[in-house]
């Protein structure tokens, strides 16, 4: 089968690394997968605008429902080219929904905002997709579009760190979790080490940051963070994601509020337990429970005394180390990117 993934793709954020990996996953099915826009021989993506042998049309939308690479009439050239039973909308973002506000953060400005979103999606396709076991809306329904892939994982070995804490991510409304987990660091400060956070948005604003978003969408305090010793660098492409997140004995798992709110996964729910390092979930413990299985409830960040939980992660990696094998033989065994595509094919032929 050829797939054709219409998304507005960035090789230092989003889902890159899904696109990558299905392609690859793709080849060794016997299947292809391309996205949609001109050949570009420098690019990690097979790009194709050939839409004559294509069996299903797959719609990534996260932040945008405009395509990368054409217009308006490239959207009917793919409606007219592949029927609307093999045309397929994954919504990443929960953008698929009436509007929501939580804790500063939204899926869309306004009412109107949300119908537009809507409308598109409905005009393309009935099949509509939220990487979450909970969608609100009814005819909603569950696919997660980001996966693992056994072939990332890195040896558990915490004998030479250069960082205590790393984490690896934009700050697109992610201030707010991201402070918990420093404040719970700030009064173990000296048993932490060096910290470092690579990525857009932590010490200056982001290049998307501009008057139309509200403050929170991009908040935050380099104050704050260069009182903590915080080493802030610049975003590092898809492919080298896992390997830096390596190189802190732990690295937290946070997602902005909205995500939490819908329960969304994310390509870091997946990137992170293949690393060298021990993830720190922000998320309630039902919803890593769900995703992860019941051993990982230990990795959860606490409420109350959360620098004592940080502390036993410094002191005891070993012993977290072995959590994190059964989540990665967990993950292989329900969400490998095999696993998915074959989802994604059934979903295309029902």
């Amino acid at each position: 089968m050829r797939l054709i993934f219409v998304h507005y793709v960035y090789e230092d954020r989003g889902s890159a690394q899904d696109l990558y990996n299905y392609a690859e996953t793709a080849k060794a099915l016997g299947h292809e997968v391309v996205v949609y826009g001109p050949p570009d021989l420098k690019s990690s993506f097979n790009y194709s605008l050939g839409i004559e042998s294509a069996d299903a049309v797959i719609f990534i939308f996260e932040w945008t429902t405009d395509l990368q690479y054409g217009d308006r009439l490239d959207f009917v050239r793919l409606a007219g080219q592949v029927p609307r039973g093999r045309r397929v909308v994954i919504d990443c973002d929960g953008k698929y929904n009436d509007p929501i506000s939580v804790t500063g953060d939204y899926n869309h400005p306004d009412a109107a905002a949300s119908r537009r979103w809507v409308d598109v999606c409905d005009s393309l396709s009935d099949k509509i997709y939220q990487p979450t076991l909970h969608p609100l809306r009814g005819n909603v329904r569950p696919f997660f579009f980001h996966a693992y892939n056994p072939a990332w994982e890195r040896p558990l070995d915490f004998s030479h760190k250069e960082y205590g804490m790393f984490y690896v991510g934009n700050n697109w409304f992610r201030w707010r979790p991201m402070h918990r987990v420093l404040r719970a660091v700030e009064s173990v400060r000296a048993q932490v080490g060096r910290i470092g956070v690579t990525g857009y948005g932590w010490d200056s604003p982001p290049p998307w940051a501009n008057p139309t978003l509200i403050e929170d969408a991009y908040y935050a305090d380099p104050e704050y963070l260069r009182g903590l010793g915080v080493e802030v660098s610049p975003p590092v492409r898809f492919d080298q994601v896992i390997d830096s997140m390596g190189k802190g004995v732990f690295t937290p798992v946070v997602y902005r509020p909205l995500f939490d709110h819908l329960r969304l996964v994310t390509c870091r729910t997946f990137e992170t337990p293949a690393a060298n390092t021990i993830p720190l979930f922000g998320q309630e413990a039902a919803y890593v429970v769900e995703i992860y299985g019941e051993p990982a409830a230990e990795l959860v960040l606490p409420g109350e005394q959360p620098q004592e939980k940080v502390l036993d992660v410094l002191r005891r990696p070993g012993h977290y180390a072995e959590i994190v094998q059964g989540i990665r033989r967990h993950l292989a065994e329900k969400y490998s990117y095999a696993a998915q595509l074959r989802e994604l094919i059934e979903i295309v032929n029902r």
